[in-house]
């Protein structure tokens, strides 16, 4: 291996050894917002909990086998355990899709400690033949030289929704197509609405209207509040964005993090903790948001469609509904998704028999297996008006869409989410002003940036 090729994988490394545990489902874990898009995630995503069981523990290959045209390939494809029904239902593509073919067999290979499986098998030279890629994580990772380009590979790559097809687009290169993807919306518990009199929350909401219900509906004493926060920078960048404020400009060359905006956007997140209306989930005796609202812990949650089959499976009793988030000086939310990506270093024939599990999977017969539950979003346009009559209350999650971020940035970006997650809490527990929070992640971006001139 070459000096630059090590030096680029030993970043690699770093960023994911910094990464969060990839999305998906349990009682205790928060989904990553890129992550668990399927979001993610992850959660993200990158940024969508981890069942404590894989579908399929089979150990990744330790050798690429480079087997002759023609023969049969048993490739795995790799990505992290999710609810029960996801795992089931992702399964049941993957067997239709084995039943087609005789050339190809996939093993599905759902994990726990993503990152690390993920980090350890491109390192080791011996990577998945297809793997799953938060938005958040691909600039690395194509930096790294871990990911094989997707131009020219994928069948009705303009069907896809333009911004996700931008997610997975990496210096004019189209590199994955999207599994599925979330924005961000607003779970509101309607018994707890109903009892204190309150109208449900719509799409006309504003910030204010936010906190006047959050104000009304919490009971500190009875550690139940009107809303749940994590200090999470892909929640909070939603309220960012809402304030028209910014984390960079548009070409990555300067941090914007300074401005009134981002004051005000930080000021009012954290404020919400500040005076008792919102609490954050482990004050709430639960793992991530999703689990403080379906406990009853919190009247409102600002979670992707991930969280609907992690109440389904967990707490398949609350009676909730969903609306887009409420507006800022402007309607904003964040996108979320998740692709599956081929790996570069794997021969040429093996990435085409690859390349045709990942046409299937995200190609109009494999993405409406996958997303016909509602358990996800379908990435393909086509698809939108079909499942949309299958499921109108999960609407606002496809209305986000219009006024969605991508949750993506560039190489280097996890040391700046790090950094205002950890402000974010010592904000929540008084020990960090919001401004602070600002000039902390704005010196980290400043250095990150310096690092690519």
């Amino acid at each position: 291996m070459s000096d630059k090729r090590l030096i680029r994988w030993l970043s690699l490394v770093l960023v994911l050894s910094l990464a969060l545990v990839a999305c998906g489902g349990n009682n205790t874990e928060e989904p990553e917002a890129g992550n668990n898009t399927n979001v993610g995630v992850e959660e993200p995503v990158d940024e969508e909990p981890v069942d404590e069981e894989p579908v399929d523990e089979e150990p990744v290959d330790e050798e690429p086998v480079d087997e002759p045209s023609g023969a049969t390939y048993d490739l795995q494809l790799m990505g992290w355990s999710s609810s029960e029904g996801e795992n089931t239902r992702l399964q049941e593509v993957v067997d239709a899709f084995n039943a087609s073919r005789d050339d190809i067999n996939v093993t599905l290979n759902l994990v726990p400690d993503y990152d690390t499986r993920l980090q350890t098998s491109l390192a080791g030279g011996a990577p998945p033949d297809v793997f799953y890629i938060d938005s958040f994580r691909l600039p690395d990772l194509v930096e790294a030289g871990a990911v094989e380009p997707a131009e020219g590979r994928i069948e009705d790559p303009d069907d896809f929704y333009e911004s996700l097809r931008a997610a997975f687009t990496y210096d004019g290169t189209f590199y994955c197509p999207p599994k599925d993807f979330s924005t961000l919306g607003l779970q509101y518990n309607i018994d707890m609405f109903d009892a204190a009199g309150l109208d449900y929350p719509n799409e006309d909401w504003t910030w204010d209207d936010l906190e006047a219900a959050a104000a009304e509906l919490s009971d500190p004493d009875a550690g139940v509040y009107g809303l749940v926060l994590s200090a999470d920078m892909a929640r909070w960048i939603a309220f960012l964005y809402q304030a028209g404020g910014s984390v960079t400009n548009e070409d990555f060359t300067e941090m914007t993090l300074l401005s009134d905006e981002a004051i005000a956007a930080t000021e009012f997140y954290v404020g919400l903790i500040e005076q008792g209306y919102a609490q954050q989930p482990s004050e709430l005796d639960s793992g991530w948001p999703g689990e403080a609202f379906g406990r009853g812990r919190a009247a409102m949650a600002l979670e992707g469609n991930w969280i609907v089959p992690a109440l389904a499976d967990q707490f398949p009793d609350i009676n909730y509904g969903v609306t887009q988030l409420p507006a800022g000086e402007q309607e904003a939310t964040m996108a979320f998704t998740v692709c599956y990506g081929v790996p570069a270093d794997i021969p040429d024939d093996r990435k085409e028999a690859a390349f045709e599990v990942v046409n299937y999977l995200t190609g109009p017969e494999g993405m409406k297996a996958w997303t016909d539950l509602g358990l996800a979003m379908p990435t393909r346009q086509s698809l939108r008006d079909q499942w949309l009559e299958q499921f109108p209350d999960l609407q606002p999650f496809l209305d986000g869409a219009d006024n969605a971020y991508a949750w993506q940035f560039i190489p280097g970006f996890q040391d700046v989410l790090d950094t205002v997650n950890n402000g974010l809490q010592q904000a929540f527990v008084g020990t960090m002003l919001p401004e602070q929070v600002l000039e902390e992640a704005q010196a980290v971006g400043e250095e990150v940036l310096g690092r690519r001139q």
